[in-house]
């Protein structure tokens, strides 16, 4: 893989939300506005997730990055963000909290965090790109901290093949992140009968969308297995959305208004009831909130007075529209797309 730096880093004009933002607004032949396919417009449903992003600092530089996260990031959660953040779980009695990044256990309040929602009783969920687990001593301890906490651990892992890997995320991706994987099997990770969730996360190399769910996670398992006695729960396709990283790609092999028209031709109305902004809340890590982690970084502010989550109050929240652009054609082509996988398989 080619030296990958951040879009902010390269001083490009895409570090710039409001340049996607436009670039994505632009006609395109035989694509449709998103918002005309849903004239009526999307309500929230009630409130189950709250994705909390820890901040944008990261320890990879993955080619297809929405988050455009790397080392350079220095945008942290700070504490003050985070316990107003439990004081809305404590208001609005969430049930499950997802924490994503960058990488989010390198934010500095990561485990007291992780320890108030447990005394919560609430569902953490770390979305983990493995190969901090095994960079570092103080890493190399979260592994036996998810146990302790029960954390649902969502891992990265765009292919079972080495080359497929390295090219998305880097050389040596691939083998540090079965290294990860392996230690957290050796501690009941992905094995029935433990109670200790470990889901993989598929997302294609390039621009095209996600075979089926179900099919591909036979093939993963049996690969895994075979190869490295590796077992896991679940595999989560996610469709790559033209935003970021992964826009810049599109547009530098100039595919842009190809992969746009793919994913509108896939356009599935069954789909839009279940995309994730529906059931989920993005808090960045100022504090303020999104419907989505993709609108967090497009900056699409959630269409509510409560703006931020000092301020939460889910009466209010609960009347807003969701914000959309044709970036949510994304997650609503083919099988659909969540950070919880294909959403009708």
């Amino acid at each position: 893989m080619e030296a990958v730096s951040t879009l902010k880093k390269r001083g490009s004009l895409l570090s710039e939300s409001q340049i996607q933002v436009k670039k994505l607004a632009e006609s395109i032949a035989g694509v449709e506005a998103f918002s005309k396919k849903v004239s009526a417009g999307i309500r929230p449903a009630e409130l189950e997730v709250l994705q909390i992003n820890l901040g944008y600092m990261c320890n990879m530089m993955c080619e297809h990055c929405h988050v455009d996260a790397g080392p350079d990031r220095k945008e942290i959660m700070e504490k003050h963000v985070l316990e107003a953040c439990l004081q809305a779980i404590d208001v609005s009695q969430v049930k499950m909290v997802d924490l994503t990044g960058g990488a989010p256990e390198m934010n500095p309040h990561f485990k007291w965090f992780v320890e108030e929602l447990s005394k919560r009783n609430v569902q953490t969920i770390v979305r983990s790109n493995l190969t901090i687990l095994v960079s570092n001593k103080k890493y190399k301890e979260y592994p036996d901290f998810f146990k302790q906490n029960k954390v649902i651990v969502i891992a990265s892992l765009p292919c079972y093949t080495e080359g497929n890997v390295d090219k998305q995320r880097g050389n040596g991706a691939f083998n540090k992140s079965i290294e990860a994987l392996l230690v957290l099997n050796e501690l009941g990770y992905g094995k029935e009968g433990t109670g200790l969730e470990l889901n993989l996360v598929y997302n294609p190399g390039g621009p095209g969308l996600p075979p089926p769910q179900h099919a591909l996670e036979q093939d993963y398992k049996s690969a895994l297995r075979e190869n490295f006695n590796l077992e896991f729960n679940n595999l989560y396709t996610i469709t790559n959305l033209p935003i970021s990283r992964f826009l810049d790609y599109l547009l530098v092999v100039g595919r842009y208004e190809e992969y746009m028209l793919k994913l509108h031709e896939a356009y599935n109305p069954a789909t839009v009831h279940g995309v994730m902004c529906t059931n989920t809340l993005s808090v960045d890590w100022e504090g303020n909130l999104y419907d989505c982690d993709f609108n967090q970084m497009l900056r699409l502010n959630i269409a509510s007075s409560v703006g931020n989550i000092k301020d939460f109050d889910l009466a209010e929240l609960s009347k807003r529209k969701i914000v959309v652009g044709n970036h949510c054609y994304g997650c609503t082509a083919g099988a659909g797309s969540s950070c919880q996988g294909a959403l009708n398989e």
